[in-house]
């Protein structure tokens, strides 16, 4: 896809992500309007898979792991709008027997998933043991991975980090939505990260950044990471991102980190978020 292309498309994720959580008045919409930009940049024009052969194993095709997975309905959206599973099966989300839950879970068995995830601070471990193991495995294909700035805050992060810089895992590119906001408040006031990149290259990574909404910038600092393939070296993009981004009264404020909007609000957000493609 052509940027405009991916622009579009992502202005329609947005629309499926307000109107999901509107429908039942549940689950997170403002990390998941953040990271919209990412996740059709990786599914649309990145990664290398096949949504209509999926399984657990996913041998010679990139992986993605959502480490944050409270924030669903963009995964949800994006994965549906790539042809995992019909777009209209995003009109059950959070319903009971449904197999999209708030958090993703593998038990339903849906196409796209292959880890539950939403326990804070393993997504990087998991995403790790998958990058080993097509390693080991001669698979060239990649292994992706997303963590709130906020899930940083977990030890287990950096536990997944030194293991990482040890093994020379190279073959995984970790993003981190650094939006600065958690279910709280600001990072800084529930516990300061510091100097994000001066800890990611204390722990024996290479640190990149960029603009996560702009998908000139998410393109070129994926093709940075590619090129650097082969050193030996683990890469993380600290990704500046608005929470809410897309809807002006959820922007930079923690306080749409998990509440769903009222009939209004979503009117206001739809209206806001102009598509033509077609809503579920």
């Amino acid at each position: 896809m052509n940027t405009p292309q991916l622009s579009s498309l992502a202005t329609q994720v947005r629309r499926d992500i307000v109107r999901m959580v509107h429908a039942v008045q549940s689950g997170h919409p403002g990390g998941s309007l953040g990271c919209t930009d990412l996740l059709v940049q990786l599914y649309f024009d990145t990664m290398t898979v096949d949504p209509s052969a999926f399984d657990m194993d996913g041998a010679n095709e990139d992986l993605f792991f959502l480490s944050n997975g409270h924030i669903s309905p963009v995964w949800y959206s994006v994965l549906a709008r790539r042809g995992y599973f019909p777009v209209s099966e995003l009109s059950t989300f959070r319903k009971l027997n449904s197999r999209l839950q708030g958090h993703p879970a593998t038990e339903e068995g849906l196409p796209g998933i292959r880890v539950a995830s939403g326990s804070l601070g393993q997504g990087l471990s998991v995403a790790l043991g998958a990058a080993q193991s097509k390693t080991l495995r001669g698979d060239n294909c990649w292994v992706y991975s997303l963590h709130g700035d906020g899930e940083l805050q977990e030890g287990q992060i950096w536990e997944a980090a030194m293991y990482a810089a040890h093994h020379r895992i190279d073959n995984i590119l970790s993003f981190v939505d650094c939006n600065g906001q958690q279910i709280d408040g600001s990072t800084d006031d529930v516990m300061s990260l510091g100097d994000l990149a001066a800890k990611w290259s204390a722990f024996g990574w290479r640190v990149l950044s960029c603009d996560g909404h702009s998908f000139e910038a998410l393109q070129e600092v994926i093709s940075e990471a590619h090129g650097h393939r082969g050193s030996g070296i683990p890469t993380v993009v600290l990704m500046k991102t608005d929470m809410g981004k897309g809807v002006d009264f959820m922007e930079g404020t923690h306080k749409w980190h998990g509440i769903a909007p009222s009939d209004q609000q979503l009117q206001d957000a739809l209206n806001q978020l102009e598509s033509t493609l077609e809503d579920y």
